[in-house]
């Protein structure tokens, strides 16, 4: 028979003894709620006596726990078996993080300047550890091919690839427009008409298109990606995963990034002949230039590293995009709301984190005359 769970104060020392299981919850909240805690600098739990202890009894340790470290005692914990402390420490782990305090009126702008850089320290350690994570299971993946998830990757190769393709299409070729337009205006003035296929040509697959094509991913996928795993976690199916032993990170970030790294470039490509369609037709009709001279000049005026640059930049803007998404879904911790702030923020950082990539490859790219 189960022994019951009890929780008692003894010579200054916190005993545990009996299954703290979810059966006797309801008891040991109430011991817990009774008992006296001692005034002691340490409070020392003892654990040797715990006999079985799932999810809900580790929660309850580990509330007692942080109870009594709220009050400015320390804490020691000590005879928990081996599997017993692996579960504590995963919960820990698992559990909602201390965020630095927000901002109090009042005080000195040396203590607000001190919680603001200590938010920002968080949060790069945060991201530069699920970074870290993130290489290392795409090194995995990349020797044990098994075990990515090829059904889910496809899927979102489906979705967020060829379902994109007509929002895609269509605004890419109402950029061509605008540009070939706003240049024609410019070139009619010095005679200069078939110089308008240099300007429509280099700037579409160069710059233009893979970055209008990254900013309109990142906010269609880049938020479902934050939504999606923030309700996840919302609903604690993340925790259930958990529990049947997938990690989240080969189940949900690996698919999703691998997945829109093969998408982008792809999506790129059809963005540039399209950009460049619209392109053709405003200098046909604004500038009688036919698509035979248009196509002439284009072999010979734009060279193909124009086209290979703007294509080597895509999968860098799809794993920013695929990764900012991920990273703020798994840092929502309240409810709904939370999941529509961190949601907007993934769509904010993710374009702000591509336009700064790409102005920072255009500098290199700049001094190395390509």
């Amino acid at each position: 028979m189960e022994q019951q769970a009890t929780i008692s104060v003894e010579d200054n020392v916190i005993r545990c003894r009996g299954a703290w299981t979810l059966a006797h919850l309801s008891q040991l909240e109430r011991r817990g709620q009774a008992l006296r805690w001692p005034d002691s600098p340490t409070v020392l739990y003892d654990a040797g006596d715990v006999t079985a202890m799932d999810t809900c009894g580790a929660l309850v340790l580990q509330r007692c726990i942080e109870g009594v470290r709220r009050k400015g005692q320390q804490t020691s914990l000590q005879g928990l078996k081996p599997e017993f402390a692996e579960l504590l420490r995963k919960l820990e782990s698992e559990g909602p993080r201390q965020e630095p305090g927000p901002v109090v009126r009042g005080a000195s702008w040396a203590e607000r300047l001190t919680r603001l850089l200590q938010a920002r320290q968080t949060s790069a350690i945060r991201a530069l550890a699920f970074l870290g994570e993130s290489t290392i299971a795409f090194g995995r993946s990349l020797v044990q091919p098994r075990s990515i998830r090829w059904r889910a990757l496809l899927r979102v190769i489906e979705l967020d690839g060829v379902r994109a393709i007509p929002i895609t299409g269509l605004l890419t070729f109402l950029v061509g427009v605008v540009i070939a337009y706003q240049g024609a205006e410019q070139l009619r003035k010095f005679g200069t008409n078939i110089f308008i296929v240099d300007l429509v040509g280099i700037s579409l697959l160069r710059e233009i298109s893979p970055l209008i094509v990254a900013i309109l991913i990142a906010g269609r996928s880049g938020s479902a990606y934050a939504a999606e795993i923030g309700t996840m976690k919302v609903t604690e199916e993340l925790d259930a995963v958990r529990t049947l032993g997938i990690s989240p990170m080969n189940l949900l970030v690996l698919p999703r990034s691998l997945g829109l790294v093969i998408a982008l470039p792809l999506l790129t490509v059809y963005a540039d002949v399209v950009g460049v369609f619209g392109g053709m037709l405003i200098a046909l009709g604004e500038l009688n230039v036919s698509f035979v001279e248009f196509i002439a000049r284009f072999e010979e005026a734009v060279p193909v590293r124009h086209l290979l640059i703007g294509l080597g930049k895509a999968p860098f803007f799809a794993a920013i995009i695929a990764l900012v998404g991920c990273y703020q879904g798994f840092q929502i911790r309240g409810g709904v709301d939370d999941v529509g702030r961190h949601t907007t923020i993934s769509v904010v950082q993710g374009i702000f984190l591509v336009i700064v990539f790409d102005a920072l490859c255009s500098i290199l790219l700049n001094w190395w005359d390509l």
